[in-house]
């Protein structure tokens, strides 16, 4: 016994189906062409984040003195504190 047409009564020629793959090819090279397009953009961004480390970087660099001193003041008003203890008890 024959297969019932899934379609009914609808019948699609050989022209539908030519144009139907006409337009998804021109999708694909739509799609194609943003690829390229986010993949060059991409490289660009690379670049900045690369930038903006080496940024970071000289800024942490930067830094690293500041609690150094406020230790090394730290100690010196310790040492400081206990010679005048020493020197009024003595």
């Amino acid at each position: 016994m024959p297969q019932p047409d899934s379609l009914g009564h609808i019948q699609i020629g050989a022209r539908e189906i030519y144009d139907q793959l006409l337009a998804t090819d021109r999708k694909v090279d739509n799609i194609g062409g943003k690829v390229e397009t986010i993949g060059g953009n991409l490289s660009t961004v690379g670049g900045q984040v690369s930038d903006h480390e080496t940024r970071i970087r000289v800024l942490e660099r930067g830094r690293w003195p500041l609690p150094s001193l406020a230790v090394v003041f730290g100690a010196g008003s310790l040492v400081v504190t206990i010679i005048n203890l020493m020197s009024k008890g003595g």
